[in-house]
């Protein structure tokens, strides 16, 4: 099938083929003599699902070439890949906490915030601001 058709199929564009072709996550085709356009086999389609999920999951693309060289070798353990999964959901994890920690302290600053007046009464730019400043400096109007 043509490029086009295959991007169609997988539910991606054709620079998204084009892209996991230089990623070396997708093998391009070779090109027929003369002025013919390549050819993918179908199991580009599965293979490309297989990459939008696993980014969908939030395996890097480092992340995806090890999947699909273990996918690759039938001796591989069904052990190293849950290793995989679970490092990924450890990372998750540690996102999410860290996410809930931006959340708290946002919620922090927007409950001090006055909610009017000049921005020089903005307890929020205030502490943006301080944040901003190089750490000796922060000792410096702390003090």
């Amino acid at each position: 099938m043509t490029i086009g058709k295959a991007a169609s199929e997988a539910g991606v564009g054709i620079e998204t083929i084009r892209f996991y072709e230089r990623q070396n996550l997708v093998r391009q085709p070779p090109k027929p003599a003369g002025s013919g356009m390549r050819r993918y086999p179908a199991d580009t389609i599965e293979r490309i699902r297989f990459i939008k999920e696993a980014q969908e999951l939030g395996f890097s693309l480092r992340e995806i070439h090890e999947l699909l060289a273990l996918r690759a070798d039938p001796d591989t353990d069904c052990a190293e890949v849950q290793t995989q999964a679970t490092a990924k959901l450890g990372e998750v994890r540690r996102k999410i906490q860290r996410l809930q920690d931006i959340g708290a302290a946002l919620e922090r600053l927007i409950a001090a915030c006055p909610g009017r007046g000049g921005l020089q009464a903005c307890s929020i730019m205030d502490a943006l601001t301080l944040r901003a400043e190089p750490a000796p400096e922060r000792e410096r109007t702390r003090r």
